[in-house]
Order: structure tokens, then sequence, then C-alpha cells
């Protein structure tokens, strides 16, 4: 049986925007960045929440790089979030962006947060993106701040997506999955294993989205048109998590 199809971003009579939203943790672009751009690109997101975007030498120059390859801009995020970085197409106009270092346990790599508010079509939209801590009790207090965040982002409708170290069983995971909308959960499409690329066996890369975002779709992109499974291995080593959204028109600002 075919897979069904994702929907194509577009805009509502109403002003909703139904979006392509992609999370990625592409380890630092230490793999194959042709097959990296080839995936984002058959992907054909309006905003990519990228984990463990490169850091160090040159990190704007290589994130420039990824996203003249993909059709995309860089919007937020890189070293100045110690990773998580934010991609959008053209069709985001933004209001807002915000890059956040969480506190540093010492003897574990600095976490933080990439953050933006955008509009598309007539919705308003906060956007979180997060690497969890690989130590439990650390994630889970993480996964706390991303709840206290998006409340103090006062938008109607927010999307987060990371790389959660967690599996759904998890205590972090299962934080966010209480106070947000798993999307895989509520409309599985496509893979459910992201991790490793090469034999995936654990579901730790997620999309939430806040209620009253309406989920059409999310999982790993098997099978997409346009996409080669050799540049999903390829790539790096995680797999990605693709989702298609309807978020609500908001009303305009005072």
């Amino acid at each position: 049986m075919a897979m069904p199809t994702l929907p194509d971003s577009r805009t509502e009579p109403d002003g909703s925007a139904v979006i392509r939203v992609l999370s990625y943790n592409i380890r630092s672009m230490r793999d194959d960045n042709e097959a990296l751009a080839r995936v984002i690109r058959a992907c054909a997101p309006d905003l990519v929440l990228v984990q463990e975007a490169p850091r160090f030498f040159r990190w704007r120059k290589r994130a420039a790089w990824l996203a003249a390859h993909t059709d995309l801009v860089v919007l937020s995020g890189g070293a100045t979030a110690a990773g998580p970085l934010l991609l959008c197409s053209l069709r985001a106009t933004v209001e807002r962006t915000e890059d956040i270092l969480l506190p540093l346990t010492p003897g574990l790599h600095r976490r933080g947060f990439a953050t933006a508010v955008v509009r598309i079509a007539g919705a308003r939209i906060g956007l979180l993106s997060c690497h969890l801590s690989l130590r439990a009790d650390e994630r889970h207090a993480q996964a706390g701040m991303v709840i206290d965040r998006l409340k103090a982002m006062d938008v109607p409708h927010t999307i987060v997506a990371g790389d959660l170290n967690d599996r759904p069983t998890g205590r972090g995971f299962r934080l966010l999955a209480g106070e947000l909308q798993d999307c895989w959960t509520l409309a599985p499409w496509g893979g459910e294993y992201t991790s490793p690329a090469e034999h995936p066996l654990r579901r730790i890369d997620a999309i939430f989205a806040t209620h009253g975002i309406e989920v059409l779709g999310c999982g790993v992109p098997h099978g997409l048109p346009g996409l080669d499974e050799a540049d999903l291995r390829a790539a790096t080593d995680h797999l990605p998590v693709l989702a298609a959204l309807r978020v609500p028109a908001s009303p305009e600002r005072a």
C-alpha cells in the first residue's frame, strides 16, 4: 500500500497556514553535506528546527551554506544557542528571535534553545528548537524549561522540535507530551524511529505543537517523492522528522 501523501504548504481562505516543519539533528555537518541538503530540499519545509548545528570555526559560514543550498534563510541560533538552529523559507515573516543558553552543569555539554516568533499567512507562531541532556535528571529539568519558555513567549500557537535524547516513556519526553501534542502520536505518517540513521531503533527526535494546531501528518519521511533513502543514511546519524500542521489565523495585534 502506498504511503499517504503529506499535505503541501498552502494558505487557507480563512488565513490559517498549512505548513511543513522539519526537525533534524545534523551532527555539526560532519557527514555528507550534499546529501543533507538534498534531504531538506525534498521535504520542502517552511521551517527547519535543527540540532547540532556547527558551533565552532566559521560556524556562521556553514549555516549560511546550508540555508543557501536548501532555498532557506537562517532565522536564529547556531553557536549562540549552543547548537540549535532555526531556518525558514521566505514564506515566514520574522517578528523576533532569541537565543537562550541554559545553566551549565560541570562536565556536561552546554545546552540552549533557538527561539523565534514568525508569521506565516495569518498565523503567528512561536518556535523552539532544543537538544536535551544525555543525563536523565538534567534532561527532565530542561524539558520543564522548554514549557516555561513557551509560556513566556506569549503567542497563541507554538511548535517545539528537537533531539530529546529520551524515549517516549522517559520523564522528559512525557513531560513535554503531557503539556503539548506529540505530533507523531496524533497523526503517524512515514517512519517512527529516528536513531541511529543506519538501523533506527529509537524515537528520540520529535515535533510537538500546542493544542489548537491541527496535526495533519508527522514522521520520518521514508518514501517521500524525490527523497533518496541512501541520502537519509549519508546525511547525518539521525533521521529527520517531518510534520504537516494547520495553524489557525491569529488575531491582529493592537
